[in-house]
């Protein structure tokens, strides 16, 4: 694509509000832009990325037999008071009324949608387990709505909910999407912390928190230097000598953390019982089914990204979610004439590029590729003579190599 073309240009300067490198360069490098507090549009080049955040996730839920569908975002009174998070989830949920005065909600979450869904089908055992997900806007009322994507009232987020017919079924899953969280994670280039926590508005059980160590995190995160221990400050209980009473030679750690996705192992009670979502089993019984739920914030991994892969000059992406492979940039009318075929010869070879082709000084030029953070940096100048500049984004280090070196290195 040609960046005289994209919409929108880098801004100057970045937001006076920004708190967080967040929301510093994603909009100052025009992949968000602000609508009100906690509401936001992810531009075209913030829409690529958090595509390429949604598709990894995607494998990853295909591969542990999930099947993705959609689910609204309106939901009726009637269905939140089976539960009765309509009164209990009153804080953070958007209640409103339609034209004819019937009382509607606005989804901050989909367990009950789903539960529904799934007792309208579901008759036998032989149809379990069932796994399905979805990518969707929640809407919270967010008291705080700062710190760009990590604390919206609207943001995007995949949610996948589970149903067995026991327990040790459930258990057995439960197991299964953690391994595939932590794997989607690192796909993504965040470094999580598999954290027990507690349920808040969702269920009184220990549930499970996958948090990124970050500056800019809100939350709390004690962990062991040694073994895989960790918990939310919320259950926390502080041992005086500072030991992991998990693995009784590592020592706890206390750090800001952000916390990008997390899992709840609801069972047979709080929704299967209320809603009363029941199978036959093989005996001709009526049973209740057993219940998962499993949320990733994909606004908020878009954030947590940059949070953890940025410089003092812009973002540094992943080559996994990054919205281009290579930002192309020429320096000279020899330049434009070379840029052009190479352009096109590393479009052929299936590499998606980024080519600035503005009338604009070398310095701009370079400032705006180091702050939109593509990986890999290509110059052709009258200098490069038959040779392309190649950088990489989080390296001070350029080299002159000949086309086909370029692609390989790419590829």
């Amino acid at each position: 694509m040609r960046y005289s073309q994209l919409f929108p240009k880098t801004l100057r300067e970045a937001p006076k509000d920004a708190a967080t490198v967040n929301h510093k360069y994603l909009v100052q490098a025009g992949f968000i832009d602000q609508l009100m507090a906690g509401s936001w549009t992810f531009m075209p080049l913030g829409w690529r990325v958090a595509q390429k955040v949604m598709q990894i996730i995607r494998e990853e839920m295909n591969a542990v037999g999930s099947q993705e569908i959609l689910m609204p975002l309106m939901h009726p009174k009637e269905i939140w008071n089976e539960t009765g998070r309509w009164d209990t989830a009153k804080e953070v949920m958007y209640q409103l009324k339609d034209s004819r005065e019937k009382d509607m909600a606005l989804s901050f979450t989909h367990e009950e949608i789903l539960m529904d869904l799934v007792r309208k089908h579901l008759a036998s055992y032989k149809e379990l387990p069932i796994s399905l997900y979805h990518f969707s806007t929640k809407f919270r009322q967010e008291l705080r709505a700062t710190s760009g994507l990590l604390r919206g009232r609207e943001f995007l987020m995949k949610d996948m909910y589970s149903v067995h017919e026991s327990q040790s079924d459930l258990d057995k899953y439960y197991q299964l999407v953690i391994q595939a969280y932590k794997k989607a994670f690192k796909r993504l280039g965040l470094d999580v912390k598999v954290t027990e926590a507690s349920g808040g508005v969702f269920t009184d059980n220990i549930t499970h928190e996958f948090q990124v160590i970050a500056d800019a995190g809100e939350d709390t995160l004690y962990y062991c230097d040694t073994c895989e221990f960790a918990q939310n400050k919320e259950i926390f209980t502080d041992n005086e000598d500072g030991k992991c009473s998990a693995c009784a030679t590592g020592k706890i750690i206390s750090a800001k953390s952000i916390e990008v996705g997390n899992i709840f192992p609801f069972g047979d009670k709080k929704y299967a019982e209320k809603m009363k979502v029941d199978f036959t089993d093989k005996d001709g019984n009526k049973k209740l089914v057993h219940f998962g739920s499993y949320g990733i914030g994909i606004s908020r991994a878009v954030a947590t990204i940059v949070e953890t892969h940025h410089d003092d000059k812009g973002i540094i992406w992943p080559r996994s979610v990054a919205p281009f492979q290579v930002h192309l940039i020429v320096l000279s009318a020899k330049g434009e004439v070379l840029s052009d075929e190479i352009y096109n010869k590393l479009t052929e070879a299936g590499i998606d590029v980024l080519w600035d082709d503005t009338e604009r000084g070398a310095g701009q030029k370079f400032a705006d590729a180091d702050l939109i953070g593509i990986p890999v940096r290509l110059v052709v100048s009258a200098k490069t003579s038959d040779k392309i500049e190649y950088k990489e984004r989080g390296s001070d280090k350029t080299e002159l190599l000949a086309f086909d070196e370029v692609v390989k290195r790419i590829a």
